[in-house]
C-alpha cells in the first residue's frame, strides 16, 4: 500500500449496522492501529476469529457496554488490513460511544463504502463484486438479492475474464501475424482466427444479454400506461399491484398526475407508473398531468397501451417513442366476450380484463419477456448501467476491428480495437479504472460497509 494517499493508510472506524434500535449493534474498525484501539477498548484481544465475551471501556477507563470482541489480523480480513469488530447492543447511544472511543484512541470516522474500496484496493475484491455488495442490501427481491450474492461470489468477474481471454488469445494471434509480415496474409486467413472470432463474438452477445438482465435485476423494470380517458389504466394498476392505488371512476380525467406503484413479478422488481388519460382539450391541471406522461414515457422501460377492446381499438394514432417496447393490452373482454392471453407477439397483443383478472397471467409474462426475465436462472447475476455501457463499447471496438479485417484484411486495425476492447473490459472489474469512478462509486454507499 506504499503508492496509496495517506487517507487509505488512515486506521478507520464506523458502526456496520443500520441507525436505530435493535437486538445487536457493530462497529467494525479497520487499519494497521485496529489491533492498538481495540486492545485499548477490551484490554486485550481474543485470538484471531475467536468470538469472545468483553467489556468495552471509553478513555476514562468507564465501561459503555458488554458484548462479542472479533479479531482479525491482515489480509485475512474483509479489507486485506487488521480489522476488529465489537458486537455490543443495538442502541445508537452505544454505537456512538464506541466510534467516538475509537476515534479517541486514534482512528478516523470512516467514509461512506470506505471499508468496501480498501477491500478493493487490497485485492481482496474486484470492483464488480465491491458494488455487488451495495447492490445485495439494497436488493428489492429475493432473486434479485440472490443474483447481487452470486456476483459477490465472482460469477459476473469470472464470465468477464472469461470473455477478456477469448480477446488475449486473438491479439496473440493477431500481432503474431503483423510480427510476420511475408505470412501476415495467411494468418489472417487461418480459419482458426476465424473460428476464435465467431466465438468470441457469440461470447460478447451472450454476456451482453445476460448483463443487460442484471441490470433489470439490480434497477427494476419501468413500465409506463397510457391509454385514452375510461380505458381501464387505473383498474390495471390497482389490480397488478393488489391495491387500491389510484382512483377509479366513470368520470374522465380522474388521474391527473403520475402514480407509482413497485409490484414483484416473479422476482422481478417492476414499478408500474399510471398516468393521465390522453386526449384533446384537458383543463389546465389534467393537460399538466399528461405532459408528465409524455416525459415518463422517454424514459420508460417499456409501454402499456391500455385500449378498450368493445372499441376495436389499436396503437395507431398514438404518437409513442419509436425506441420504447410497447405492449398493446386490449382491456374490458368481461364486456367484450374476447378470449383472455396474448393474441400476436410483435408487437406484443395481450386481451385482459381489469375486473376479473382474466389474462393479467399472460401480461405478466410478457413483461417479464421484454425485460429479459424468463432468461433470469440459476446463472443470473446483478449488473449496472456502467457494466452495460462498458460490454457495448468492448463489443463495439471488437465488431470495429473484425470488420476492418473482413473488409481490408487491416491487421493492425484489428490489434488495435482488440487492444481497446480488452481496455473497456478491464474498467468493469477495475484493472483499469480513474480515481474519480471510484470515489463516485463508493461514495454512494453505506458508511460502514
Amino acid at each position: 500500500m506504499n503508492d496509496t494517499p495517506d487517507y487509505v493508510r488512515d486506521t478507520i472506524a464506523a458502526a456496520a449496522t443500520p441507525p436505530g434500535k435493535g437486538g445487536i449493534g457493530i462497529v467494525r474498525i479497520s487499519g494497521a492501529d485496529a489491533k492498538k484501539i481495540g486492545t485499548e477498548i477490551v484490554g486485550s484481544l481474543p485470538d484471531p476469529r475467536v468470538a469472545t465475551a468483553a467489556t468495552f471501556y471509553d478513555t476514562a477507563g468507564s465501561p459503555i457496554d458488554s458484548g462479542l470482541v472479533l479479531y482479525f489480523p491482515e489480509p485475512n480480513s474483509f479489507t486485506g488490513e487488521s480489522v476488529v469488530e465489537l458486537q455490543g447492543h443495538g442502541s445508537p447511544v452505544v454505537m456512538s460511544m464506541l466510534v467516538d472511543a475509537a476515534i479517541a484512541y486514534g482512528a478516523r470516522r470512516a467514509n461512506p463504502g470506505e471499508f468496501s474500496q480498501r477491500a478493493f484496493l487490497n485485492g481482496k475484491l474486484d470492483l464488480a463484486q465491491a458494488e455487488s455488495i451495495a447492490d445485495l442490501i439494497n436488493s428489492s427481491t429475493g432473486q434479485a438479492a440472490r443474483a447481487a450474492h452470486r456476483s459477490l461470489m465472482g460469477a459476473f468477474s469470472k464470465s468477464v475474464a472469461a470473455l477478456n481471454e477469448n480477446i488475449i488469445q486473438l491479439r496473440l494471434h493477431v500481432e503474431a501475424a503483423i510480427d510476420f509480415p511475408e505470412e501476415e496474409i495467411d494468418f489472417l486467413s487461418d480459419a482458426r482466427l476465424r473460428k476464435q472470432l465467431d466465438v468470441c463474438e457469440a461470447a460478447f452477445d451472450a454476456l451482453k444479454k445476460q448483463t443487460v438482465a442484471g441490470r433489470v435485476l439490480r434497477d427494476g423494470f419501468q413500465v409506463v400506461i397510457i391509454g385514452k380517458p375510461n380505458a381501464g389504466k387505473s383498474s390495471l394498476m390497482n389490480y397488478l399491484s393488489g391495491e387500491d392505488t389510484a382512483i377509479v371512476t366513470e368520470v374522465a380525467g380522474t388521474t391527473r398526475d403520475i402514480l407509482r406503484e413497485q409490484i414483484d413479478v416473479d422476482g422481478l422488481a417492476v414499478e408500474v407508473i399510471d398516468t393521465a388519460g390522453l386526449r384533446d382539450n384537458p383543463d389546465e391541471i389534467e393537460a399538466e398531468g399528461i405532459r408528465r406522461a409524455r416525459d415518463a414515457l422517454v424514459k420508460a422501460d417499456a409501454v402499456l397501451l391500455i385500449v378498450d377492446a368493445n372499441l376495436g381499438e389499436d396503437a395507431t394514432g398514438y404518437e409513442l417513442p419509436p425506441e420504447v417496447p410497447i405492449v398493446v393490452v386490449r382491456n374490458k373482454i368481461d364486456l367484450s366476450g374476447d378470449v383472455p392471453g396474448m393474441l400476436q407477439t410483435e408487437p406484443p397483443v395481450v386481451n385482459v380484463s381489469a375486473q376479473t383478472g382474466a389474462g393479467i397471467d399472460a401480461l405478466r409474462e410478457t413483461i417479464k419477456k421484454l425485460a429479459g426475465h424468463e432468461d433470469a436462472g440459476a446463472g443470473a447475476f446483478t449488473a449496472r448501467k456502467r457494466h452495460v455501457d462498458g460490454l457495448v463499447s468492448a463489443s463495439g471496438h471488437f465488431k470495429a476491428g473484425r470488420a476492418a479485417l473482413d473488409s481490408d484484411k487491416a491487421g493492425e486495425i484489428l490489434a488495435e480495437e482488440l487492444r481497446l476492447a480488452q481496455q473497456a473490459l478491464a474498467g468493469i472489474t477495475g484493472e483499469f479504472t480513474s480515481d474519480d469512478l471510484l470515489g463516485r462509486i463508493f461514495s454512494e454507499f453505506c458508511i460502514g460497509k
